[in-house]
């Protein structure tokens, strides 16, 4: 399983994004990636953001930018965004990936949701819990509340970044938990 996470410069949001769920995920098989709508090529992630994952003991200083391409949007098996014009991007760059591209918040909404009732129990691997998301999305949507873009930070101060990094852990952190095997 490929997740990919997708914002716009694939400085700030993304690159924590990947870091991140690379650290909550590293007991698996799951590839984990992320990409910029309009990326900025080879840039190495923004001063703020190495910060933020500093303060939780993820190096990042190899990471570099790249900018999403159809080739990489069709290899991922989940594609988490963080704003709703990054899945519009998507979806016009690889229309075959609308029914596993989201906002970072609405999917966390929607594995929380599936695990509180019952939908995931039958299945007993992460990989297939969140492929059980994914499948189950177009049904359970109207259930759940209707999420929010997470702001990019960009040229703003440490304050907006470390929102954007809490924002990012907290879907995470949702999205974890509901997945793991009660």
């Amino acid at each position: 399983m490929h997740i990919l996470f997708v914002c716009s410069g694939n400085i700030c949001r993304s690159p924590m994004g990947e870091l991140l769920m690379k650290r909550y995920l590293q007991s698996t098989n799951i590839f984990v990636s992320s990409a910029g709508t309009i990326g900025l090529p080879s840039h190495p992630i923004a001063a703020h953001s190495a910060e933020m994952l500093n303060l939780v003991n993820i190096d990042s200083s190899a990471f570099r930018s790249r900018r999403l391409t159809k080739q990489i949007a069709e290899s991922a098996d989940l594609i988490l965004c963080y704003e709703k014009k990054h899945c519009a991007a998507v979806s016009q760059l690889a229309p075959a990936k609308m029914r596993q591209t989201f906002l970072l918040p609405d999917f966390a909404n929607l594995c929380q949701y599936c695990s509180q009732a019952g939908m995931l129990d039958r299945y007993y691997t992460v990989e297939s819990r969140i492929r059980a998301v994914i499948a189950s999305a177009f049904t359970v949507r109207p259930m759940v509340s209707v999420a929010e873009d997470i702001p990019d930070p960009v040229g703003k101060d440490r304050q907006a970044f470390y929102q954007a990094a809490c924002s990012t852990n907290f879907a995470l952190k949702q999205i974890m938990t509901s997945i793991a095997k009660q």
